[in-house]
């Protein structure tokens, strides 16, 4: 299916050969508008792929240049809680890599654990915590894209990181830094939970991003992940959350984050 893919994608991109490969997560559709665009297909015309059924993911690869580098941008992920299997949710982290991208880029929305964090903070994520309950690389391994065991010391790439530090601080943006919890959702978690995720170390949470991670880390991407902070998690304020809330966060915060992005590819 990976060749398959492969195979009627480059049909389409005539020769066009992505380095980087941007993910966008919920409420961060709209970045995808700074790409200067020279194709773009949808997930469910793509051998193998799923299309996106979360709100806010339009499902649509987009080829073509940002700040000087060639991407391919995934507008839109897919989910476990959509009843994806890891192996589905994984599938285009492979593909694209083997088409050429070298780099992954992911932006997520998530919920601040970390009481001194307010909505529309920007954090990289320096390391993460899995409570899916679930790994993609369960099964047989394929020896042509990884080694059974991959290390996940450096899974978020401490160059990235400090590129991404410099790049943010010329743009008078302030970039946290924290552990990114992963549930399987597609409930939000409760107060209980937040507390617990608080003493384990966990700065924000969110229903995606591990599995991809994981995948990249097993066939070879330098990985960059910036999680936009949406919202605060349950029982930090005395409010419901909703994903109108988080829509609305990212999208007032859409800019801020494509600029830091666009920079980030330039500077790399």
């Amino acid at each position: 299916m990976i060749e398959q893919a492969c195979e009627f994608l480059s049909e389409r991109i005539a020769g066009f050969q992505p380095d980087f490969c941007l993910v966008l997560g919920s409420g961060c559709g709209t970045i995808a508008e700074r790409i200067r665009a020279q194709a773009a297909v949808n997930y469910r015309d793509i051998p193998g792929f799923c299309p996106s059924t979360a709100p806010g993911h339009s499902g649509k690869l987009i080829f073509g240049m940002l700040g000087g580098k060639k991407v391919v941008c995934m507008q839109g992920r897919l989910h476990y809680y959509e009843g994806y299997s890891m192996a589905e949710i994984v599938f285009p982290i492979r593909v694209l890599r083997r088409l050429g991208a070298q780099y992954l880029v992911m932006t997520n929305a998530s919920g601040g654990i970390n009481v001194n964090w307010r909505p529309g903070d920007i954090m990289a994520v320096e390391d993460h915590i899995n409570l899916m309950g679930f790994n993609p690389l369960i099964g047989p391994n394929r020896a042509e894209e990884g080694v059974r065991f991959p290390d996940m010391t450096r899974a978020y790439d401490p160059v990235l990181i400090a590129t991404a530090d410099n790049a943010a601080q010329q743009l008078g943006i302030e970039l946290r830094h924290g552990v990114y919890l992963a549930a399987s959702g597609p409930s939000f978690e409760t107060p209980a939970e937040i507390r617990a995720f608080r003493t384990w170390g966990a700065d924000a949470v969110g229903m995606s991003t591990v599995p991809e991670v994981i995948q990249a880390a097993h066939c070879g991407y330098r990985t960059l992940v910036l999680s936009l902070i949406t919202n605060m998690a349950a029982g930090v304020l005395d409010r419901p959350i909703t994903s109108e809330e988080v829509g609305e966060t990212g999208a007032a915060s859409a800019e801020k984050l494509g600029q830091l992005i666009e920079k980030i590819l330039v500077d790399i």
